[in-house]
């Protein structure tokens, strides 16, 4: 077929349909968020029926995947890499029941941080559900391996971890696309016990998938993603991991003079890496992320065997890859032709003017700051540039959700007053769990769920508690009088600054829904209205 020119994250979805997907289960989170949306908006994704509605968090995702599975379909879950975090119990889980159609769990690792709170590498999920893994090189792998992962997933009987950092993610190569399969009738697994993880079954599940690391080994010492090129000068032999192996040879695009070991297919090749270890002086590993591959080897091979890396100092330790880095392991000077000019200041993000958010943070601001002492805990969302001048409003961010269950927390300390700001994405998300929490004992916590109607972070998705936030509070228990809502404009801020301090003062769980749609969803909306 032609090739066509598309984003990793796009080669992705497009392999999926190609490879006879029945349905995709996300919520959005960079670096990962395209490929759902690619899906959504496929012509040939619609007419084949392929399911692509967002989920409420990556758990659900997680365990809709897996019920796709056991009627014998094939699932893809995506997700960002702390989204693993959130689906971890499914996601190892699945791991012990194995799979009947095939499962394919997407995580996108964000080195550097670019739109994240921590660096963590996807990969040790893997090794710790001991289920193959795949990490693509370059966007036609990315393709490649999602086509091939389905039946490898059947035929292994286990769900795929496939792996994609930033970088790969968002940008763009030219891919030649596979014949389209269809998808798969549905059927049940074989072993009727085998979704059934009652201690006395999960024993077996769990020796069996032990068993299973020999194939698993086997199969990546044999993998066309896994390849080894000889080289003349055995004073080192580099092992490049994934999109390593890209930077690698844009550094050497006459040749390289050394032994390389290209891994993209995991477990490690085991034997292949000790011959080479046999074979050369040291051994360099380029992997992005975290060192996952080089803190393996020191268990793997003899302890007189020099392995550079991330952990001694010849990359850097944190941050994502780049080919000056990688070039700079190898001695070569920067290729980067330019500095940034000292007149071009930073610039920070900020949130959207007309953002609700901001009225939001306004009157917060003034109220609290009425009280000897106080603090406002927040979350994952837009509304986290709070933190940012000129509101500086916030006081946390820690993961989705937390903001209610830490002014719990602070509340339970003795702190007064304790306010959490929780966007509707993320109330629904995981902060619904929280909010029970503080019903139940009566926390005098003040909850502000600032409503934009859409996950607007991540481009404005649809949201899974638009139109349903006073009922879900209701129904955990909040008190009627204590539930409230207003519309965060400036002909409403002394009515918001009253609601504020009002709620502070009731000694107990009070609910303020602060909602008007977000400025950017607003306009998409007014624009789409325009041409119909």
């Amino acid at each position: 077929m032609s090739k066509q020119l598309l984003l990793g994250d796009e080669a992705i979805a497009q392999a999926a349909i190609d490879a006879g997907l029945s349905g995709v289960y996300a919520y959005p989170g960079t670096p990962s968020t395209e490929i759902t949306e690619y899906i959504q908006a496929s012509a040939e994704a619609k007419e084949r029926n392929i399911h692509s509605r967002w989920c409420t968090n990556e758990k659900t995702a997680m365990e809709a995947a897996l019920g796709m599975s056991f009627v014998g379909k094939r699932a893809l879950v995506c997700m960002k890499h702390v989204g693993m975090n959130v689906c971890a119990d499914a996601f190892v889980n699945a791991g012990m029941t194995g799979v009947n159609g095939g499962l394919v769990v997407l995580a996108a690792d964000d080195p550097s941080m670019h739109s994240s709170q921590n660096e963590q590498d996807s990969r040790f999920y893997g090794k710790f559900a001991m289920i193959p893994i795949f990490e693509p090189s370059s966007q036609q792998e990315a393709y490649d391996m999602m086509y091939d992962a389905f039946e490898f997933s059947e035929r292994m009987g286990e769900p795929v971890l496939l792996r994609v950092v930033t970088r790969l993610a968002h940008s763009r190569a030219g891919v030649v696309r596979k014949a389209m399969k269809p998808q798969n009738e549905i059927s049940f697994p074989k072993d009727p016990k085998q979704f059934i993880l009652l201690p006395a079954n999960a024993r077996v599940r769990n020796r069996n998938l032990i068993e299973a690391q020999k194939t698993f080994i086997a199969e990546s010492a044999s993998s066309t993603y896994n390849k080894f090129a000889e080289g003349s000068d055995k004073s080192l032999g580099v092992i490049a991991c994934g999109i390593g192996y890209n930077y690698l040879m844009e550094n050497f695009r006459e040749g390289i003079p050394y032994p390389v070991l290209k891994i993209s297919q995991y477990p490690l090749p085991v034997d292949q890496i000790r011959a080479m270890a046999a074979a050369c002086d040291a051994l360099l590993v380029i992997e992005d992320g975290q060192p996952f591959v080089e803190e393996q080897l020191t268990g793997l091979l003899e302890p007189s065997v020099k392995i550079k890396g991330r952990l001694d100092g010849t990359l850097p330790r944190d941050g994502e890859l780049t080919p000056d880095n990688v070039g700079l392991a190898f001695g070569f000077k920067s290729k980067s032709t330019f500095t940034i000019p000292s007149v071009v200041q930073m610039r920070p993000p900020a949130l959207c003017q007309g953002c609700s958010h901001r009225d939001v943070y306004e009157a917060l601001n003034e109220v609290v700051r009425e009280y000897a002492d106080y603090k406002v805990f927040s979350d994952i969302g837009c509304y986290t540039l709070g933190a940012m001048a000129p509101f500086r409003a916030i006081h946390s961010c820690v993961d989705m959700g937390a903001s209610i269950t830490m002014a719990k927390g602070a509340a339970d300390g003795g702190l007064f007053p304790s306010v959490a700001v929780i966007g509707d994405s993320t109330f629904t998300h995981s902060g619904m769990t929280g909010l029970l929490d503080c019903i139940n004992e009566k926390s005098n916590v003040l909850i502000i769920i600032s409503d934009n109607e859409t996950t607007a972070m991540t481009g404005g998705q649809d949201s899974a508690g638009t139109g349903k936030i006073e009922s879900i509070c209701l129904g955990l228990g909040v008190e009627p009088e204590h539930l409230r809502v207003i519309i965060p404009l400036k002909k409403n801020y002394e009515e918001m600054k009253s609601m504020i301090r009002e709620e502070i003062n009731y000694n107990g769980v009070s609910v303020i829904v602060p909602r008007r749609e977000c400025i950017q969803t607003a306009a998409k909306h007014k624009k789409q209205a325009a041409k119909q």
